[in-house]
């Protein structure tokens, strides 16, 4: 008996979220006295053996074309020929978008019940019970599952990363799974050089900067902080910036650590998708604008003066 835990990667990266759920399906085994298991999909970066540190027992690879694909259907064929080998009873997925194409797939191929959006351990003294975010993080739900195979993908930035486990057993296999349905015509990579759903610090801005010809200022100050960029739909939407940077409740949710928003008013549409980021600070010229209730810290100021001295500020507590 076994908790499988999905090991999610990008070109052979792992990805912090895996880390996460590592850990999560790690307790989650030790609470059900079972063994825990990492499955990496294809090939992967560095040694896999030190996923242990997570406190996972074993790692088992899946080889081949297959495990490589872009199909979600052939990697949740995989995957339930793997749910069968390693006697799993629960398989545990980051809710990131590769486990929320996946996880539904395996749902209903195994007839499993699925929980998306768990932000904590179940509990078991009144069946399986698993708190999940509901209502855009405005409020939780409590729901049981009854099937024999459980799934559950847990929110980043939602648990604690542990470290201090022993090296993991690594095993390879190679399973087939039925040919592909899809066929990836074209990919495009990001310009980012962090991922807005990995990174722990945020930089975001809105129509308050007035043009695309005023970004330089938002990048330079992310850069010296070492995080990622983003903005609002309207933003997006003029082209002032790529799609792939929008965050809110129709672009991509995020929950970092530090999220600082530059000049956007904070529609209940954007505050969805970053509502659950751990500390929120706003600079807005507006003393009236809605962000302010969401915010932690507020600075009420004109941006074109407020995020230069904070920049100058950055650098010079970092000595740049």
């Amino acid at each position: 008996m076994s908790v499988l835990i999905i090991i999610d990667a990008a070109e052979g990266s792992i990805k912090k979220s895996a880390f996460e759920a590592l850990s999560y399906g790690a307790d989650l085994a030790a609470q059900l006295g079972v063994t825990a298991t990492g499955v990496a999909l294809g090939k992967t970066e560095g040694d896999l053996s030190a996923l242990g540190q997570y406190g996972v027992n074993k790692i088992v690879q899946v080889n081949g074309d297959q495990a490589r694909s872009d199909d979600p259907s052939v990697l949740a064929s995989l995957l339930t020929a793997l749910v069968t080998r390693e006697q799993a009873t629960v398989v545990v997925f980051s809710h990131s978008l590769a486990g929320k194409a996946i996880a539904p797939l395996l749902s209903a191929k195994c007839k499993a019940g699925l929980v998306t959006g768990a932000v904590g351990l179940p509990t078991t003294e009144n069946g399986f019970v698993v708190k999940r975010s509901v209502f855009s993080g405005k409020a939780f739900a409590h729901v049981r599952i009854d099937s024999a195979l459980k799934l559950i993908s847990i929110n980043p930035n939602s648990y604690k990363i542990n470290t201090g486990g022993s090296a993991a057993t690594v095993e390879s296999v190679l399973l087939t799974a039925a040919a592909p349905r899809i066929t990836i015509t074209k990919k495009q990579k990001s310009s980012n050089e962090l991922l807005l759903t990995e990174a722990e610090t945020v930089v975001s801005a809105g129509r308050g900067m007035k043009g695309p010809e005023n970004w330089g200022m938002i990048e330079e100050l992310a850069n010296v902080m070492g995080a990622a960029t983003a903005c609002s739909r309207p933003v997006a939407d003029a082209h002032w910036r790529p799609h792939n940077e929008h965050v809110g409740q129709t672009g991509i949710a995020i929950a970092p650590t530090l999220y600082i928003a530059i000049g956007i008013s904070g529609a209940i549409q954007h505050l969805a998708g970053v509502n659950r980021s751990k500390v929120i600070v706003v600079i807005n010229k507006d003393p009236e604008a809605p962000f302010f209730k969401a915010a932690d810290y507020g600075i009420v100021g004109d941006a074109f003066e407020v995020v230069p001295a904070f920049t100058a500020a950055v650098k010079k507590l970092k000595g740049v």
